[in-house]
């Protein structure tokens, strides 16, 4: 599967910002590379190959072939940050807002699957400096699902006697999608956002708010 191609339910790639367009057609081939055979196991050679450029007009570009992973890493986890930003800072209680976050969070992992493998996954493969920076990003990530969730319990939606660990299952639960998500499968990412969101508000007990019970 192209990633410069759509799946069903996915959003577009979040690559509009990369230029030059030989940048960018490298970041594509990158992606598809890691994703097919592994961060160690690609070369340069492979990237610019399915680029369609020869492995000196990658160096025009990217210094390393970490280089290239860093700023997948960087421009993904932005887009994941964002998604679930926006969740959590939209209308509604804490229930609709983290059933947006987790919907809207498996979509992208569905919809974006080879993307979403080589941002969440080869992690290890960057070096300390720009490994401290995803961790940071992924962090902000937790941060705010973890937001939700805590809105929940304090308006007595939601029963959670852990609440970093349940931070943790709901995200694990979303990012694993895009281990096993087939686009040629029987569900669309809609349908599994759906799903997921369903699961998810049933794993932290959610309820009418206590207002409402009143």
């Amino acid at each position: 599967m192209s990633t410069a191609e759509e799946t069903r339910g996915g959003d577009t790639e979040p690559w509009s910002e990369v230029t030059p367009d030989a940048a960018r057609r490298l970041l594509v081939a990158a992606v598809e590379a890691f994703a097919e055979r592994g961060y160690h196991a690609t070369t340069t050679r492979d990237i610019a190959g399915r680029a369609g450029m020869s492995p000196a007009a990658l160096y025009i570009h990217y210094k390393t072939k970490e280089e290239l992973l860093h700023r997948i890493s960087r421009i993904g986890h932005d887009r994941a940050l964002d998604i679930l930003r926006t969740a959590a800072r939209g209308e509604g209680g804490p229930a609709e807002r983290l059933a947006d976050a987790v919907s809207s969070f498996v979509r992208w992992h569905a919809g974006r699957r080879t993307t979403a493998l080589v941002v969440q996954y080869e992690l290890d493969a960057l070096g300390p400096e720009a490994r401290a920076e995803i961790v940071a990003l992924r962090r902000q990530c937790d941060a705010e699902v973890r937001g939700i969730i805590e809105d929940g319990v304090a308006t007595g939606e939601f029963e959670v006697l852990d609440l970093k660990g349940t931070t943790l299952a709901v995200l694990s639960l979303c990012i694993d999608v895009a281990r096993w998500f087939n686009v040629d499968g029987p569900r669309t990412p809609d349908e599994v956002g759906a799903l997921y969101a369903d699961l998810v508000l049933r794993m932290v007990g959610a309820k009418a708010p206590a207002a409402a019970q009143k």
